[in-house]
This record gives C-alpha cells, sequence and structure tokens, in this order.
C-alpha cells in the first residue's frame, strides 16, 4: 500500500544532518510496514531487527554504547553486511528495550554515517523512568493512520485522488457522487491498515469489523500492560466516555461525563496516557484568532477524539449497512463521525488546530487552523442542511478572515466564506 510518509523518510535519508530516526505513532498504523518498504525501495539492504522478547538483542544492548561492536553484533544476527550509506538499520518494537533507545544518542554522536531508524509506538516509551530519552540526538516523524486519499489508492480509485490533487473543484464536483461513495467506505473502514487491505482484498465487511475489534482489543490489552497499574482503570473510563461526549452538540470534554463529581487531577494522567499513545488527539480551545494561535491557547478547555473514524464505528457498534448504504452516516451522532474525518485529514499536515467556543457557548468553530500565515476558522457540516449562526457571527466580528465551511454541498465561494466538499479535506487548507 503506498502510503503518504514515505517522501517524508526518503527526505530524512538525503538529510546532510540527518540523525537516527523513531517513527513514532500508535500500534497498528503501518509503521513496520512502511520502514520495510523504505528500506526495500531505498536501500542496497535492510538489516530488521525486532526487540520485543529478544534476548539476543537484549544480550547485545545491555553490554555497553561501543557502536562499532554494536553493529558488528546486529550483521551477525541479521546476516547482513551493514555498510554507512547503503543499508537501512530498523529496530522494531524499539519501546521494549529501554537500552537500544538511548543507544540511539551514541549513534548519533559517533556513527552518524550509519543510517538508523527504529519503530516505536509510544506506549511505555515515557514510561522507562529509569533510561533516558536521547533528547536532540534523533529525528522524529509521526506516523498516522491512513487519509482519506491513502484509502482511494488502496482500493484502486488513484484517479480520484488525482482529481483531488487538482483542486479543480468544477472537476472535483463532476464526481462527487462517487467520492461520496469512496467517503462512505472509508467512514466504514477507517485508515487502519491491516482494516483497509482486507476491506480492499475481499470487501467482507463482517471480516473488516472482526479486524476494527481485534485491533480494539489489542488497545484495551496495552492499557493493562504498559500503563501504571493505578491508571487503568482511569484510562478505561475516560477511553470509554470519549465517544458519548463527541456525540453531544457541544463537544468540550466533561470530566464530569467521566464519572459523577469527577475532577481534572483525578483524569489528567490517563488522559495525557492516551496521548502518548497516540491512540487519542487532544484539541484545545483559543481565545483569540490572532496569530501565533499558541499563545492564545486555553488548556482548560478541550475536546478529545479517538484516532480514527473506522475504529470509532465499530465501538460504538454502527450497524455498516447505516454508514455504507444512504445518507444516515454523515448525520450520525450528531456529526461526530464527520468532525473525527475532518480531523484526522488535518492531523498529518502538521499543522496547529484549535477549536473557538465562546463563554456563554453560543458562538463555537468546530476547528481554527494556522496554515502559513492564514487563520482558517473551519465549520463541519454533517449534512446538506447547512444553516448556522457561528460562523457568519464569528466571521463579522473577525472580518480579517475568511472562513471555511466542510459540507457535503459542492464548491460555492461567498466572499466571507467558501464552502468546500467534505472529501476533499485533504487538498483544500
Amino acid at each position: 500500500m503506498e502510503r503518504n510518509v514515505l517522501s517524508q523518510l526518503i527526505e530524512w535519508k538525503h538529510k546532510p544532518n540527518r540523525k537516527p530516526l523513531i517513527l513514532n505513532g500508535a500500534r497498528q498504523v503501518g509503521k513496520t510496514y512502511i520502514l520495510k518498504e523504505f528500506g526495500r525501495t531505498q536501500y542496497k539492504d535492510t538489516a530488521y531487527i525486532n526487540c520485543d522478547n529478544n534476548a539476543v538483542v537484549n544480550k547485545i544492548f545491555s553490554q555497553d554504547y561501543d557502536t562499532r561492536r554494536i553493529l558488528l553484533s546486529l550483521s551477525a544476527v541479521t546476516h547482513v553486511n551493514i555498510k554507512p550509506h547503503e543499508t537501512l538499520i530498523i529496530l522494531d518494537e524499539i519501546q521494549e528495550n529501554p537500552l537500544a533507545l538511548n543507544s540511539l544518542k551514541y549513534f548519533c554522536e559517533n556513527a552518524p554515517e550509519y543510517h538508523i531508524a527504529v519503530a516505536g509506538s509510544l506506549l511505555g516509551i515515557s514510561l522507562h523512568n529509569d533510561t533516558s530519552f536521547p533528547v536532540g540526538k534523533v529525528d522524529v516523524i509521526k506516523m498516522y493512520p491512513m487519509t482519506f486519499d491513502e484509502f482511494l489508492m488502496a482500493v484502486g480509485e488513484k484517479q480520484m485522488v488525482s482529481i483531488l490533487r487538482s483542486q479543480d473543484f468544477s472537476l472535483i464536483d463532476t464526481f462527487g457522487s462517487k467520492l461520496t461513495d469512496c467517503l462512505r467506505q472509508y467512514y466504514f473502514t477507517g485508515g487502519m491498515p491491516a482494516v483497509v487491505n482486507e476491506y480492499a482484498r475481499s470487501y467482507n465487511i463482517g471480516e473488516v469489523r472482526d479486524i476494527q475489534k481485534q485491533i480494539l482489543f489489542g488497545y484495551r490489552r496495552d492499557f493493562s500492560k504498559h500503563a501504571p497499574a493505578s491508571q487503568v482503570p482511569r484510562i478505561n473510563q475516560v477511553w470509554d466516555s470519549i465517544l458519548s461526549q463527541l456525540a453531544k452538540d457541544n463537544k468540550k470534554f466533561i470530566y464530569g461525563a467521566v464519572k459523577k463529581g469527577a475532577r481534572a487531577s483525578e483524569f489528567e494522567i490517563a488522559i495525557q496516557w492516551l496521548i502518548d499513545a497516540g491512540l487519542v488527539y487532544r484539541i484545545n480551545r483559543v481565545t483569540s484568532p490572532t496569530m501565533p494561535l499558541k499563545f492564545y491557547e486555553d488548556f482548560s478547555a478541550f475536546k478529545l477524539f479517538t484516532l480514527d473514524v473506522g475504529l470509532m464505528g465499530a465501538m460504538v457498534g454502527t450497524p455498516p449497512e447505516d454508514i455504507l448504504i444512504g445518507e444516515s452516516c454523515f448525520s450520525e451522532y450528531k456529526g461526530a463521525f464527520t468532525e473525527l474525518f475532518v480531523l484526522t485529514q488535518i492531523m498529518p499536515q502538521d499543522i496547529p488546530v484549535y477549536y473557538y467556543s465562546a463563554n456563554d457557548s453560543r458562538v463555537e468553530i468546530d476547528f481554527i487552523i494556522q496554515k502559513g500565515g492564514r487563520i482558517i476558522p473551519v465549520e463541519v457540516k454533517a449534512e446538506v442542511n447547512v444553516h448556522s449562526k457561528s460562523l457568519r457571527t464569528y466571521i463579522d466580528k473577525h472580518p480579517r478572515l475568511t472562513g471555511m465551511r466542510l459540507s457535503m454541498l459542492p464548491y460555492k465561494d461567498q466572499g466571507w466564506m467558501v464552502n468546500k466538499p467534505l472529501y476533499a479535506v485533504g487538498f483544500c487548507l
């Protein structure tokens, strides 16, 4: 499967000041696959080592940080003659071996000519308090579930991707029905590679849903395996509450919805653990649409989103036919699916994203985005009924801004606001 992150990996390979690479992200987003594909297509050889429950690897890294000895040992283990610039060294499940993680510092300082990339799921990486993280000695790339365009490529719709990339909205609107149908399919599958691969192979919706449930079960198991024991119940409570909170008109996270009478201090660690694991996105409120938005961030008000729209459907048990057939998937749960879809297309672009709500809650803007030198208020509408006063009120108050509405309607420039179709969000910001 084609992944957009490959271009970032190729860029990393050719950096003159390249450091060892950590490819970070939640479990099951495709880190191992893309690193192997990167090695296969961009290097003469690949030396792959899995650090999970590997006694030989433990012995190699437990002796000392002599990079020459480590390289000779890795060559022996993998049966690959590791050469500078020609061999990609992959250390998988790096979070299972904190000494291997810390060795990256010494590869950076003493053997920068070797290309070494590691895959880590964030799960457990920040929890090894007895091992220092090689801050400043590594490059980090964040990997996310597959975006809508990656899904289209996986299911054989590359022409649709070319049309979206053209940003020719008269052409895009011509294929609106086709793209809407593809969007329904993506709402069902989401972007987990194993799920998309099975869907593209068999179109067996029962098997697809089973794989989603297996992934969710694996996440629950990771809570118990990697999180501090005292936090596991709270992590489960937060994880279970996110969906019901997203179903509200006001999607601000409320601690009292997790547990009656709950306070922030009870659940801050649990929320941060889920964020560090890559399973949850936290979108903070901003108080003013002024550059840079970071200066106006309100940490006391935020929304939490799960990492994938397909997994969200599996978590709430949405019948596949409700998503794949008809229009209900775009309005179900008060637009929670649609807002999550938009966010998952924005996150891989690595641009600051927040939301706005007035103190009296009368005006709320789903997302406030900072792109280059622009600030874009974004309103997400799940249906063709797009009547809303919030965006117009907000633009009237801040006339220097131009709003963007993402909906099921075709492209339309109204001056103060531009409506763009939902399925084009990955290419229109």
